[in-house]
């Protein structure tokens, strides 16, 4: 009797919590009718008992609907002294596979601007990464309403306070921001499942279907397009570039906020990953006040510290266990005049800090970490001798204010109801993705997009790259993204194309309002070039 309370009481829950009940239920010897075959060995209760439990949990788990939604209401909002009316739709867009079979809901919101024809008016497609990330980081932050916070330091509990975001982009564009089958409220369709989608093909192959069902539903195919994705969505842009273009859809222009492309120079064993990191640890320094003689010209600073990173750093490193301890003792002593790190703590990690243990070494000597997603943001841990930090600070500091305030938003504001919860990440999506990508006839272990988006590249010569990075983005550090675009290999005439730009922010810029006026008059330059007013 105490199984089947127990039971009954977990079937009540959401999706998430009924998966992590029946499990539960497995091992209190409840069983499916496989299971209850062998009940009388394993101890199991009867095989219709367990399958009334299973269908109590199944029913009570919401479903998405494989009709499409859309709930729209009518906004304004003021952009750099103008007013902007818009229309706010939020809804499903329901994809097939190639014989229109239904395969999943995705959830999106749009923000349409009224008046403007669709030909002279660009539709940008918005995502987060993770991969298994929903977009309500990039909505909330860039969006016509944001979330304010506390940044750099933990912004207090709720209530939160989401405004009208007077430095979004809707003065240039209408945006669609897209959460991944498995987040938000996008659902696998039928007998499909999230892990279907838990791949690095597979997810380009859902945003492609999503966006070409936007694009046609909402006859924006004759619209100026654009795809903007941030941390892992970057990976899935430079890919999903490549892969729209070949079916038909030449793109306009393409953003890169805290990107990574080449997963496979990243993989332990290479020393890229020390070398990309270089600058960004020394930028971390220099805001901590850890650096001896801190020069007050940041990006001058950063140059040099490029330069040494991609020259003598790297030249020793090269020479792993064969380098004199001469030559030691004189890349130690470098490094520590830019990271602020002790010699002999360098000479003990053989020159190659990882991620870890420079965000717990730098401020160990105050009992404080740096964040990784913004190393602005400071930590306390328990134990202050530590490897590395027990959390992120600058994620902590946000989430509760982004989740909430979303959550809010969207059921409140834009009055979309429905019974399904709100996933900010998939659970487990990380651990099971599927990191194999092909291109062309080649299918590697791991991805390296670089190569999709050079070639989208090079086969729309019109196509316009702006890449935008944190100074203090430890996830995915600027060194890094340099090194990928700088390595696609472009002919002259594309590389007129891409341009860099950067900011005193971390991963999420816009968590820095001055950052984010900057990034948005950065993006208003980079919209009129690459969409021009139509004729």
């Amino acid at each position: 009797m105490k199984k089947m309370a127990v039971a009954n009481q977990m079937a009540n829950r959401t999706a998430k919590w009924a998966a992590a009940a029946l499990a539960a239920v497995l091992m209190t010897g409840v069983a499916t009718h496989g299971w209850a075959e062998d009940k009388k060995d394993k101890g199991g209760e009867d095989g219709s008992k367990a399958n009334k439990i299973a269908e109590q949990i199944d029913a009570a788990t919401a479903r998405a609907p494989i009709a499409e939604t859309a709930k729209s209401s009518a906004h304004s909002v003021t952009i750099r002294g103008k007013s902007i009316r818009y229309q706010a739709t939020a809804g499903t867009l329901t994809i097939r596979d190639d014989n229109g079979k239904p395969t999943a809901s995705v959830f999106y919101v749009a923000y349409t601007a009224e008046g403007a024809p669709a030909t002279k008016r660009p539709v940008t497609f918005l995502y987060n990464g993770g991969p298994g990330s929903a977009s309500l980081w990039m909505h909330m932050g860039l969006g016509p309403v944001r979330v304010r916070t506390s940044a750099p330091d933990n912004t207090p509990p709720a209530p939160y306070v989401y405004s009208a975001n007077e430095d979004s982009i809707l003065d240039k564009t209408d945006l669609v921001f897209i959460d991944a089958v498995g987040t938000g409220y996008s659902r696998p369709l039928g007998d499909a499942k999230d892990k279907d989608f838990w791949g690095v093909d597979q997810d380009v192959d859902a945003f492609a279907r999503a966006i070409n069902r936007y694009v046609t539903i909402n006859n924006r195919w004759n619209s100026p397009k654009f795809l903007f994705g941030e941390s892992y969505g970057t990976t899935r842009s430079s890919a999903l570039a490549n892969r729209l273009q070949q079916d038909g859809m030449d793109l306009n222009g393409v953003v890169l906020l805290s990107s990574i492309l080449n997963y496979g120079i990243r993989q332990p064993g290479f020393d890229n990953i020390f070398v990309s990191y270089l600058p960004s640890y020394a930028a971390t320094a220099w805001y901590h006040n850890r650096i001896a003689n801190k020069p007050a010209d940041l990006a001058a600073f950063l140059q040099k510290v490029r330069d040494y990173a991609r020259g003598p750093y790297t030249v020793a490193l090269a020479k792993g266990q064969d380098i004199t301890p001469e030559e030691e003792d004189a890349v130690a002593k470098q490094l520590s005049a830019y990271t602020g790190l002790p010699v002999p703590f360098l000479k003990q990690a053989k020159l190659r800090v990882s991620l870890q243990r420079f965000r717990k070494e730098l401020l160990r000597d105050e009992a404080k970490t740096v964040g990784r997603l913004d190393s602005r943001f400071l930590g306390v841990d328990v134990d202050s001798a530590g490897e590395g930090p027990e959390y992120d600070a600058s994620s902590n500091a946000v989430t509760s204010a982004f989740i909430s305030s979303q959550r809010a938003y969207i059921s409140g504001d834009l009055g979309y109801k429905t019974d399904l919860d709100y996933r900010r990440s998939a659970d487990g999506a990380i651990g099971q993705w599927d990191w194999h990508h092909k291109f062309e006839n080649r299918r590697m272990e791991m991805p390296d997009v670089a190569l999709d988006l050079a070639q989208a590249m090079r086969q729309n010569p019109h196509l316009q790259l702006l890449s935008l990075n944190g100074w203090y983005d430890m996830a995915t550090p600027f060194f890094g993204t340099e090194y990928d675009i700088g390595h696609m290999q472009l002919e002259p005439a594309q590389r007129r194309n891409v341009t860099f730009k950067y900011y005193p922010s971390g991963h999420m810029v816009y968590l820095n309002p001055d950052a984010l006026k900057q990034m948005v008059a950065d993006l208003d330059a980079f919209y009129d070039k690459a969409a021009p007013a139509a004729p």
